[in-house]
């Protein structure tokens, strides 16, 4: 399945079915009068989110959305049938821009979440609501009022508990693929990931989700290389592993890279727990990756972790700390919303 985390759509509310004109005609019956029912209402455009999905590939061949209209009433007093709703599925951590991407309309991160965007326009009056003591017989009626009408951007953004940043050949993708079910591409070239990857990690009878993306390099706000805009899928992890292949000669130059193009890039990114991992000690061996790691510590004054994705020589160790920091969050969260519902809650 291709991915795809960007697209524009264009959406339509059902209009309003329009009222009738309509008298009442029955043998036997000496008085007749206005019985024209009134217009149905024209179908809303709802989103909901849907966890089975991770991609927004299907609105490449889709971008036109059109809800149905609503019916015309008919005589003896018969409403019109409303529009049939007309219901978008989008992947869990989808948001909803206008279509200059300045504003965040709409967020949607909870499974089976639904949501109005657009309401369906309302049905007219048939010519009986206008019927009154002076006006026994109104030839009155009004037409549907019209549908909302926008175009709207989409953007998704992964729902991960942990995102794997990292310059390429980092061993972001050895890392997920040796702890997880997950098979993204690797090789020994860069950009091998040129998009996210998501991979569901299982450690003392608990998991939780990592997300993999494409690696930065220098100038990575600006465009170069992949560019940044990829980093919008690690913005809700509640904590960033930072991968560095300890066998490059400026592997301390190259964590400062990645720590200035978090920042540049903003999103409270650089602000977020971070543990920082140093990869592919196989290659140098138990007594100069100490060493190194030595160095390192000197350097950032930071605590590091000494990893093999290989031989899987201090990955546990590090997902019970990422596990560590998950739980944190998720406490942190649920404090705060019993602080909230206590806060609101009527007396």
């Amino acid at each position: 399945m291709k991915f795809l985390d960007q697209a524009k759509i264009y959406l339509k509310s059902g209009d309003g079915g329009a009222g009738c004109v309509s008298f009442r005609r029955e043998k036997y019956i000496e008085f007749g009068g206005p019985n024209g029912g009134n217009g149905g209402r024209g179908g809303h455009i709802i989103f909901r989110a849907v966890k089975n999905l991770n991609t927004l590939i299907d609105f490449r061949y889709q971008q036109h959305f059109k809800a149905e209209k609503g019916h015309h009433g008919e005589g003896n007093n018969k409403t019109g049938a409303k529009g049939e709703d007309l219901i978008i599925p989008v992947p869990v951590g989808t948001q909803i821009l206008s279509e200059d991407k300045e504003h965040i309309l709409l967020d949607l991160i909870e499974d089976g979440e639904e949501i109005v965007f657009l309401k369906g326009g309302d049905g007219g009056f048939g010519n009986a609501h206008y019927k009154s003591s002076t006006n026994q017989a109104p030839r009155k009626f009004t037409s549907g009022w019209e549908g909302e009408e926008m175009a709207v951007w989409l953007r998704l953004k992964l729902i991960a508990d942990v995102g794997l940043v990292g310059l390429p050949n980092a061993g972001k993708s050895t890392f997920l693929a040796s702890c997880s079910r997950a098979k993204p591409k690797i090789a020994d070239y860069p950009f091998t990931t040129i998009t996210p990857n998501l991979g569901v990690v299982g450690i003392d009878n608990s998991e939780f989700v990592i997300a993999d993306i494409p690696g930065l390099i220098e100038g990575a706000h600006t465009g170069h290389g992949i560019g940044d805009r990829f980093l919008g899928h690690v913005e809700r992890t509640s904590v960033l592993l930072h991968l560095i292949d300890i066998t490059e000669d400026k592997f301390i130059e190259n964590y400062k890279i990645i720590r200035k193009e978090l920042e540049l890039y903003g999103a409270g990114l650089v602000d977020k727990p971070e543990i920082i991992a140093l990869t592919k000690i196989d290659a140098l061996g138990e007594e100069l990756s100490k060493h190194q790691k030595a160095l390192f510590e000197k350097a950032t004054g930071k605590k590091t972790y000494l990893i093999s994705a290989i031989s899987k020589k201090g990955v546990k160790e590090i997902l019970r700390e990422l596990k560590k920091h998950i739980d944190k969050k998720q406490q942190e969260t649920e404090t705060q919303q019993q602080k909230n519902e206590k806060k609101y809650c009527p007396i």
